[in-house]
């Protein structure tokens, strides 16, 4: 036991990496969060007179970018770094919201979320390699705590973004432009802070140690990197084909995982409006319960994952959330409302680190960057799907019904996962 604790890389969460990721993850997921849950949908159907479905679309639209490039993007950083993938792509989020700001059709708005989706698809395949490389094996399992404090960036952020736009629109009297110029600043913020990453981790920047066989990898990397465009291509659609085994049905799962978000995405603002009658403010207070408590709980529950594994926290977490989107769904009073959207934060904090560690120890170690692209444009595709059948579903079934089949998926998710636990542990010959 004692072997097994030693030969673990603990990662500091006060490294430079971490800090500078936590930083962008949080600038950026601040400026979506404001777009895509307080903006977006209240400025296209009160502003700009278009349906829900139509909104679902766009936000299909943006969540097609995002999935689209997400291989190549990390395909791209394995080749010129951390600092240039991320900075290139993120100065397009400056040019998606001047694109909104003068918007005035579906089209152009449509064309700016897909903008805005290509300009952050890089973010999740450089966080995921970089902590992986950090953790330093990907079967050491101490990559936990980490995933939980980059999901808390990200939680913090989108839930941060839309409480300062409403409390900008509703006590400031700022206009919708003005809001979208604050954004745009922070957009240029974030830019700045990605010039301030590392080209690479491990054996050329003062993140991690690099061991025997790893700097074996390193050096095949590196030659990879000298070879001509189609041939580096060739060589990792090989590694990846030859070094991947994981379970056929680790891929439903990822694309259900983020289908069942993605379906809530573009109706939660518009079910809270409709349905409870909200003002800004306490939709604000919504989502301090709801984001809050995930935040807060996010690290812990990383840590403990790191300890005791990830199965008990991802089935408890998707049976958890199951139950409480099925009963979010279905309260037309506050003070209930409330006990939801907490339950449902509870059920993210257990999800979300765990899920993350699961598909670390999934991930060989050549071609990091590739693998993460694939596994999170997998993932992303439910990103894609969710909004658009949402919107439709809004508009022509019921306004819970997103709320129930998005809780119908976390039941699925927690079949997929035992089924996925059950052949590894099989295969491997594991009790």
């Amino acid at each position: 036991m004692s072997g097994k604790v030693a030969q673990r890389m603990h990662i500091n969460l006060a490294s430079p990496f971490i800090l500078e990721m936590w930083a962008i993850i949080f600038l950026v997921e601040f400026v979506k969060g404001s777009l895509l849950v307080a903006l977006l949908p209240v400025y296209m159907e009160s502003n700009l007179g278009l349906s829900v479905t139509v909104v679902g679309f766009s936000f299909a639209m943006q969540y097609l970018g995002d999935n689209l490039f997400r291989s190549p993007s990390g395909w791209v950083m394995e080749r010129i770094g951390y600092r240039w993938t991320m900075t290139g792509s993120l100065l397009l989020i400056l040019v998606a919201v001047g694109i909104i700001i003068y918007a005035q059709d579906a089209v152009w708005l449509s064309i700016a979320c897909l903008i805005l989706g290509i300009g952050t698809s890089p973010l999740w395949p450089c966080t995921m390699t970089g902590i992986t490389e950090l953790a330093g094996s990907t079967k050491s399992g101490s990559s936990g705590a980490a995933m939980g404090a980059v999901e808390m960036a990200s939680l913090a952020g989108t839930g941060i973004g839309p409480i300062t736009v409403n409390f900008l629109m509703d006590h400031g009297g700022q206009s919708y432009r003005a809001v979208f110029l604050v954004l745009m600043g922070c957009a240029a913020v974030v830019a700045a802070v990605a010039l301030l990453l590392p080209s690479r981790i491990g054996n050329h920047a003062p993140h991690a140690i690099v061991r025997g066989e790893e700097a074996g990898e390193a050096g095949q990397v590196s030659l990879r990197r000298r070879m001509k465009p189609l041939e580096s291509f060739q060589q990792t659609l090989h590694q990846v084909r030859t070094s991947l085994k994981v379970s056929r049905w680790l891929f439903p799962a990822l694309f259900l995982q983020a289908f069942a978000i993605g379906l809530m995405t573009p109706v939660v603002t518009l079910f809270a409006r409709t349905e409870l009658h909200v003002t800004p403010n306490q939709f604000s207070l919504l989502l301090i319960a709801g984001g809050g408590i995930t935040v807060l709980a996010l690290i812990p529950a990383g840590r403990l994952v790191d300890r005791i594994g990830t199965t008990v926290f991802l089935n408890i977490g998707f049976l958890l959330a199951a139950a409480s989107l099925t009963f979010f769904s279905q309260v037309r009073w506050l003070p209930l409302a409330f006990c939801a959207v907490a339950l449902v934060g509870i059920s993210y904090a257990l999800i979300l680190p765990a899920w993350n560690a699961f598909l670390a120890k999934q991930v060989p170690k050549g071609e990091r960057g590739t693998v993460w692209g694939l596994f999170l444009t997998l993932q992303g595709s439910g990103m894609v799907a969710g909004p658009v059948l949402s919107g439709k579903l809004w508009d022509s079934v019921g306004h819970s019904t997103p709320f129930l089949l998005s809780a119908f998926v976390m039941v699925l998710l927690f079949g997929l996962h035992l089924l996925i636990v059950h052949r590894t542990k099989r295969k491997t010959g594991t009790s």
